[in-house]
């Protein structure tokens, strides 16, 4: 059976795209960035595929590519355009497809729409990204509150950084979501060190594989 994850963050910044490269490699998956919000520099899709090591035809084409680096509603307006919910269908492929959204779970598609309305609409499990620095508990939980409330399914938590092991726990009890890993601060970040470290810290088998 082919799985289809969608990847959220607590906050921007925080190692959402490099989690969704190891997971797009793990599970030799498509991988699909609806709204990329800046294009200077190296894109979110251009990073999965330089850190995951699948081919160039598994990472499809952003819907909206948007010139200014900020919130997808504000980036873009600047552009003169206007995205609709109805704009980003889910890409139907032949194989296991991992969709990364923009900045967090509330962050705004356009005045009405946010990134957790579509996710409601497209049903899919949703893994909430967050890093282990102070705060997290706060915000993971605040996110896992958002997609809830709106019939989301949260599939788990994956954390990013230096091991916090109490903070960890509480989020995913509290939060009653599964801990799926953690993924450590990685040096001379690559493909093979990237593949190297989400299998030593995540058991692949979790995500149906």
């Amino acid at each position: 059976m082919n799985q289809r994850y969608v990847i959220t963050g607590t906050d921007t910044d925080i190692g959402k795209t490099v989690f969704a490269a190891a997971l797009t490699a793990a599970l030799d998956a498509y991988y699909w960035k609806p709204v990329q919000a800046g294009l200077e520099g190296e894109t979110d899709s251009q990073a999965v595929l330089r850190l995951s090591g699948v081919g160039a035809d598994k990472v499809l084409p952003e819907k909206f590519r948007l010139n200014t680096p900020a919130s997808p509603h504000f980036a873009a307006a600047k552009d003169g355009v206007t995205i609709a919910a109805g704009d980003l269908a889910v890409p139907q492929v032949e194989g296991h497809l991992v969709i990364e959204g923009a900045g967090g779970a509330l962050v705004p598609i356009n005045d009405e729409l946010l990134f957790a309305d579509l996710f409601a609409l497209w049903k899919l499990p949703v893994i909430i990204v967050a890093s282990t620095k102070l705060g997290t508990i706060n915000h993971s939980l605040m996110t896992i509150e958002a997609l809830r409330s709106r019939g989301v399914p949260v599939f788990g938590m994956a954390f990013i950084g230096g091991e916090i092991a109490d903070s960890q726990d509480t989020i995913c009890r509290i939060g009653g979501v599964p801990q799926l890993g953690r993924l450590p601060i990685i040096d001379n970040l690559s493909a093979q060190t990237l593949s190297t470290a989400f299998r030593a810290h995540f058991t692949i088998s979790d995500f149906g594989i």
